[in-house]
Order: structure tokens, then sequence, then C-alpha cells
């Protein structure tokens, strides 16, 4: 018998947003988690308001609904608010029922400035640290480092003498600088002055950058320190050594990572911090590799090479799926805050693929 087209609205709703979400749907585990760690921060977020006035949106379910946009790779948050409206997953994730009005999408940045304040995202990132040091889950011994760079949310036409007086902007003009030596102490961006010129590798385009320094632990690759720096002015050995003095300790450590690694001064501070150089070889570099046989005739030193190559890993995930390979913020404390909160996003996805019953 064939049914009829017909729609009717019912007048009483006994279904919640819950019953929407299946038992197994990896979110689930995924938002016991995040909770966890959102329930730690809970006297930061009161610091963060008056006592006083119209209540705000909750901070939790802010920070939800960006997790949301790194996992499922929303590429704004006019769109992620759309989503919201009316996808039921995305409702229960965030905390909200069937009637309960989205707040508007400008509610992200003035929550982002308040974050920025409060350095609530650096906490963050700590919370899932402790989540997955509960679980026995991170190293204390062996670590691996290493660094990347993303392109800023700025073009060449942006990138004009510091001395250029000229206020109108830099796409109300056309200008060829084709033939023009520009360099960054002569040359800064006008959408984006912390932004660098920076190339990769020799041979490749120069463009407009930011350094990102990783230290990950070698049993399941967390991402234990994360710096974001100017892609010129501060190197990924710079950048690593102020990581690294945030994690060293009494007791030896093993450090792995690529031959860029393998200079001299960067071997003597390492091991000044207790830290046990497993660095690639460089022979070729001026004066040989600074690893010697002391070294590399132990089993430990290729086990290191052969997992640092995982730190990869991360930088290739926050880049694809975490918005980070031309990033959509300008000015360094933003990409910043941007690159911890994915890379905390990252962590949170190892908890849950490392044990996937933890909800039980």
């Amino acid at each position: 018998m064939r049914g009829e087209d017909i729609s009717q609205p019912k007048l009483f709703i006994t279904t919640t947003v819950t019953d929407f979400v299946p038992k197994s749907h990896p979110l689930r585990s995924l938002r016991k988690l995040l909770d966890a760690a959102l329930k730690e921060l809970d006297g930061h977020f009161d610091d963060m308001y008056s006592d006083i006035g119209r209540e705000s949106v909750a901070p939790e379910r802010l920070i939800r609904a960006s997790l949301l946009q790194v996992l499922y790779t929303i590429r704004s948050e006019r769109q992620l608010v759309e989503q919201i409206r009316y996808n039921m997953l995305y409702r229960w994730f965030v905390g909200l029922e069937m009637d309960d009005a989205v707040w508007h999408h400008s509610t992200f940045t003035k929550n982002r400035t308040r974050l920025l304040e409060h350095a609530i995202l650096p906490e963050l990132f700590d919370a899932v640290l402790r989540q997955a040091r509960k679980r026995h889950l991170l190293s204390d011994d062996h670590f691996s480092v290493d660094g990347t760079q993303i392109d800023a949310w700025a073009s060449h036409k942006s990138f004009q003498p510091r001395d250029d007086d000229d206020d109108d902007g830099p796409q109300s003009r056309e200008r060829d600088f084709h033939g023009e030596k520009r360099s960054n102490q002569t040359h800064s961006s006008r959408t984006d002055p912390d932004a660098e010129l920076m190339r990769k590798n020799k041979g490749q385009e120069s463009k407009l950058r930011y350094g990102v320094c990783h230290v990950t632990e070698n049993r399941n690759h967390f991402v234990v320190k994360v710096k974001t720096a100017p892609a010129a002015s501060v190197t990924e050995r710079e950048a690593s050594l102020d990581l690294l003095a945030e994690i060293q300790g009494e007791h030896l450590k093993t450090l792995g990572g690529d031959k860029g690694f393998d200079t001299h001064d960067y071997v003597d501070a390492c091991r000044v911090m207790k830290f046990t150089p497993h660095f690639a070889q460089n022979i070729e570099r001026k004066g040989g590799s600074a690893i010697d046989e002391r070294t590399t005739r132990h089993p430990g030193y290729k086990i290191s090479l052969r997992r640092r190559k995982m730190i990869e890993a991360t930088f290739g995930w926050v880049k694809q799926y975490g918005g980070l390979r031309r990033i959509m913020y300008r000015g360094l404390p933003r990409v910043d805050a941007a690159v911890t909160f994915a890379v905390t996003v990252y962590n949170l996805l190892r908890i849950k693929n490392l044990q996937p019953h933890w909800q039980e």
C-alpha cells in the first residue's frame, strides 16, 4: 500500500537531541574527554566575565563549537553557526536543545579576545595533556622536535617598504614589485606585519609565513609543547630551545630530530639541558657532524630516528584538517592561539583513538 506524502507538524515532541546521536558515535567519547578538560578550567572561565550584567554565551559551548569547526574542516564561523542551527549532531555536541537559539557568528570574535587576554587556550592544551597522562599515554623520557611553516593571510602586494608613508592600503593601487630587492629588514606586510617573507627550500618561492615548532613524545606521538613565531627572525633551533627548557628535568632524556638540528652549538645546548641528541647526522656540514659513535652505536639512536619521523603526521594533520595550511587569522597572538587549539584537538583525537572504550 502506498504511503501518503503528507507533512503535518506534531503539537508535542518527546524526542531530544541526544536521541538523534547513536550510542556508538565517536563524538560521544570525544565530548566526555573535552568536558573533563573544560571542567578543570572552570575557575579561569569565572575570571573572564563580570558578576553583573547580561549573561553571555557559555565559553564551553563556544569552545565545543570551535572544535567542530576543526574536526569537520568548516571554512568559516558564519557557516559553522548555520550548520549548528539545523544539524542535530552539532547541536548535541555544543550543548543546545531543539528549541535553543543559536548565537550570532560575531560572538566568536568577541570571545576570542577574552581567550587571548586570559590565556585560556594554553591552559586547555595543558588540561588535555593531563587527561592523557592520567591514562598513562605519555612518555617522560623520549621526545622528538621539528618545525614547519604555515602561510600567512597576506599577499605579496601587501609586502611594501617600511618607509612608505602611503596609507591608502595595498589594495588601492597596483604595484609592480618584480625585479625589486625585498627583505624583512626593509619591507613589511601592511595587512599582517607579524608575518615574514620566507622560503622552505632553495629554489622554491618565498611567501609571507609563520614558523611553528612542535615537541612530541615518542610513545604515542602527543604534542607536548608548541610555539609559533615569525618565520625568518626566529629559527627552528631557537624556538625549540625555549620549548625544551620547559620540559627539562633531573634525569636524562633523548631528543630525536632531522639533520637540520645537527650543529655543535645546538647539540651542546641540548646536553646542558640533559637531552641526549639523537639527530640524523649531517656529514655534509662544514666541520662534520656533532654526533659521533658514542651516541650512534646504541640501539636507542636508531629507534629515535625511526620514531621522530612520526612528528610529520602532526604537521600534516593540523594543515590538512586543522585549517593551518594557510591560516585565516592575522597577528602573531591570534595565529598562535589557532595553532595551539588545532594541536589540542589533535591530542584529543589521539586519546580517543588509543583508548576507544574510555567512555565505558
